[in-house]
């Protein structure tokens, strides 16, 4: 009888937690301090999305999203309990200054409470909206930007604000794992040379375990957030035996170009789903890893001593799937060049996942669950489109509003089939205005990238499938007959409107050197054509103010 009415007591203990909130099953800390919590529920069928943010001050709130992770373009709301009683606002940004009320107030307070130093706000809208202030909320990943004060006067935030993105309407959770425990790669106090890009590479080995482990979350250890832009670990194959450490790219490290794992400026940790896992240990631990970072200090400053790194958690408790990284998109050589004064020049890097088979033996499709989209200060859009049978069936991951500032890797939300034979076209979207003179693709901040890194399972001896306008139809196109004659008619040529859309026409006409490559660096290389990419739809507009509760459950 006592054994009964503990399991009746257990089953209703979990009973209150599953039912402790029903409209709210999706949650995230904003902040690295765990003071800013967001839980959300959507609708669909309603078209409504409800929110309940708790935030660890006894003064004003404020939540909404923004095009870019700023302030500017933002759609917003503050919120707070005065002396008054509460208040509640649906706003928008037009400058850095107090974000304008709108004159149409599309968000509705559900509740509004302050107690024990902490503000709860509950609030809906209408996934999409018509109103020109608003931004709609879509299937792709939306920048969330949070601030709040330390009392209820709404003036300037200080460092209390930050920014994160996710894809708020397919979100994957994240996931506590039984008998975790991490380790670090990091830099070792190395001296920064007073450059304006500097990449360093450390070659070394991971932690040896007896057993294969699985590693589900991996968090930044940045120690100079000002000058680290971005880092890389990336596996070697079998043929690098010695540790080493030197600047990237004038040395044999260009060996080991399997990514693992990657973070970028405004990044947070990355948390892979339930079912997957990167490996480590077990025949994994015979290979050396390769800690790549980009140091972007244009001021020159020297003397800076760095220990930035990652942080990386496993569990013994081994998922159903080993997990992998596929680094796509345009190969990063100098074959191609963005010309100056450029408002939205297009350049393409092409995947046919049927070379593949020609690299491994047992390949198999790619469940494409996260992805981290890469430029360099250029960028202004990344756009991943999926291809079968010669027709695009989706987006695969898309940022819209690309910046420099804010990279981070994403979770699509659900997974994402890629089928052998399956062709994955990555579009990036730059802006030159500014410039005078080429810029070529390469490893520099003022250099370009157009790259997706792809977070997949089950994992495949696999590192690189990308591909490259071919050199010498280029060449032949723009009536060259050598290398020296196109560097030279390059370099020289008046570039405006008309000859700017002439090039991207012939960059996106000509066949593409298609690469393939396996973990041991073997390389499969063959010919594509670049895919037409469809324009992403725009969200429907629903008429109207979200004035609807969303319903409660109802009793039994």
């Amino acid at each position: 009888m006592v054994t009964l009415s503990l399991v009746l007591i257990l089953l209703s203990v979990q009973w209150s937690w599953a039912q402790e909130d029903p409209l709210l099953p999706f949650s995230e800390y904003l902040d690295p301090n765990h003071k800013v919590h967001l839980k959300w529920g959507f609708d669909k069928v309603k078209g409504t999305i409800l929110f309940k943010l708790t935030v660890s001050t006894s003064g004003w709130v404020g939540f909404g999203f923004s095009p870019n992770g700023g302030m500017i373009g933002a759609d917003m709301v503050i919120g707070g309990v005065g002396p008054q009683g509460s208040y509640f606002t649906d706003r928008h940004a037009v400058a850095f200054s107090m974000p304008l009320v709108d004159e149409q107030q599309n968000y509705k307070l559900l509740s509004l409470t302050e107690s024990n130093g902490k503000t709860v706000m509950e609030f809906q809208r209408s996934i999409s909206s018509c109103d020109k202030n608003d931004l709609p909320i879509t299937d792709l990943p939306i920048k969330l930007i949070y601030a709040y004060g330390l009392t209820d006067e709404i003036k300037y935030h200080s460092n209390r604000r930050g920014t994160k993105e996710l894809n708020l309407l397919k979100y994957m959770p994240q996931v506590k794992s039984p008998n975790s425990n991490f380790f670090d790669i990091t830099m070792d106090n190395l001296n920064l040379p007073a450059k304006q890009t500097y990449y360093h590479c450390k070659i070394m080995k991971a932690p040896t375990f007896d057993r294969k482990k699985h590693i589900y979350r991996i968090e930044p250890l940045i120690t100079n957030i000002d000058v680290v832009h971005h880092l890389v670990l990336y596996r070697c194959p079998p043929s690098v035996t010695k540790p080493s450490e030197e600047e990237c790219y004038v040395g044999l490290d260009t060996k080991c170009i399997e990514a693992v794992a990657l973070w970028g400026i405004g990044g947070g940790a990355f948390e892979l789903p339930e079912v997957a896992g990167l490996p480590i240990g077990g025949k994994v631990e015979d290979f050396f890893y390769k800690l790549e970072v980009h140091y972007n200090n244009p001021q020159k400053t020297a003397g800076r001593v760095d220990n930035s790194g990652l942080r990386f958690f496993y569990t013994s408790e081994l998922r159903q799937h080993d997990a992998g990284v596929l680094t796509t998109g345009l190969a990063v050589l100098p074959g191609y060049a963005i010309p100056p004064k450029a408002k939205s020049f297009l350049t393409y890097g092409l995947c046919d996942t049927a070379e593949i088979p020609k690299v491994l033996e047992t390949p198999t499709d790619l469940q494409v669950f996260s992805a981290g989209l890469h430029t360099h200060l250029a960028g202004r859009k990344v756009r991943v489109g999926h291809f079968r049978g010669g027709q695009q069936i989706d987006f695969l991951a898309a940022d819209e509003n690309y910046d420099f500032e804010y990279q981070q890797v994403i979770n699509l939300g659900k997974t994402k089939t890629v089928k052998l034979g399956d062709q994955l076209l990555v579009e990036c979207t730059y802006n030159t205005e500014n410039r005078s003179i080429l810029t070529w693709g390469g490893p520099s901040t003022t250099d370009e990238m157009c790259l997706a890194f792809l977070f997949y399972y089950p994992v495949m001896n696999l590192s690189v499938c990308a591909s490259l306008p071919n050199p010498t139809t280029l060449m032949t196109e723009m009536g060259a007959k050598d290398p020296a004659t196109w560097l030279s008619m390059m370099s020289s040529k008046t570039w405006n409107d008309t000859s700017i859309n002439q090039y991207q026409q012939t960059l996106k006409r000509i066949d593409q050197l298609v690469m393939v490559m396996d973990s041991d660096n073997n390389l499969s290389n063959n010919t594509g054509l670049i895919p037409d990419l469809k324009a992403i739809p725009s969200a429907p507009c629903v008429s109207g103010r979200a004035t609807r509760s969303l319903s409660l459950p109802s009793g039994p």
